[in-house]
């Protein structure tokens, strides 16, 4: 995935059968947001997609740089407050909650920083090796970094449920495995990480229908 339109393509129908059959599996409006991140990483890969053709030079410029915006909005702009948020609306222990707190507030504040530097800097789109590459001086620094890993990682962790704190695990591994050998292109790696979550998210709705709805105070 990741190295061409048609490997975002293909890999795009495939997330979008995961998620539509993770919806399927929703019996709360509380996981309706966390069961609908395949559906959502699927449309992030469909984005890319014309990004590679954009870069291919089979779409204009124009249209390439909207495409790539609109790949960053999500990648950076949105998810560090989607995930948390609907990592807390999904628990149901209410001790768990007050502790996820923080990280979805920590996680909206992350979101208005990546939102502003998106619109008040440019970012560049270009390929570096087989991977896309999208820079932003506002958000391509350590301190970002962080953020990002700790409001995206970090509520899972707490929660009482044992499949989400292994999805918390095997998010955390992805994220810094992807940062330490190829920082460069992390954004654009986000597809494997999607991939690999989506099925887990899949197969936690899958295995945990018997126990769900949860009872939410």
């Amino acid at each position: 995935m990741c190295f061409s339109a048609t490997a975002n393509f293909v890999g795009s129908a495939v997330l979008a059968s995961v998620g539509v059959v993770t919806l399927t599996k929703v019996k709360h409006r509380r996981e309706l947001l966390f069961a609908s991140l395949p559906t959502l990483f699927a449309i992030h890969q469909f984005i890319e997609g014309f990004v590679w053709l954009g870069l291919d030079g089979v779409l204009s410029p124009a249209v390439t740089h909207d495409m790539g915006a609109a790949f960053m909005l999500y990648a950076q702009g949105l998810l560090p407050f989607l995930v948390p948020l609907s990592v807390l609306l999904f628990e149901s222990d209410r001790t768990s909650r007050r502790l996820m707190l923080p990280f979805a507030i920590l996680g909206g504040a992350t979101t208005l920083y990546i939102l502003w530097a998106l619109t008040a800097f440019p970012t560049e789109v270009f390929v570096r090796g087989d991977s896309i590459v999208y820079i932003n001086q506002a958000t391509n620094n350590i301190t970002v970094a962080v953020l990002y890993v700790i409001v995206t990682c970090g509520s899972l962790f707490f929660s009482k449920i044992r499949m989400m704190v292994m999805f918390g695990a095997a998010n955390l591994a992805i994220l810094l495995v992807v940062m330490a050998f190829k920082r460069y292109a992390f954004t654009s790696l986000w597809c494997a990480y999607a991939a690999i979550a989506s099925v887990i998210i899949l197969a936690y709705f899958w295995k945990s229908m018997e126990e769900r709805p949860f009872t939410y105070a």
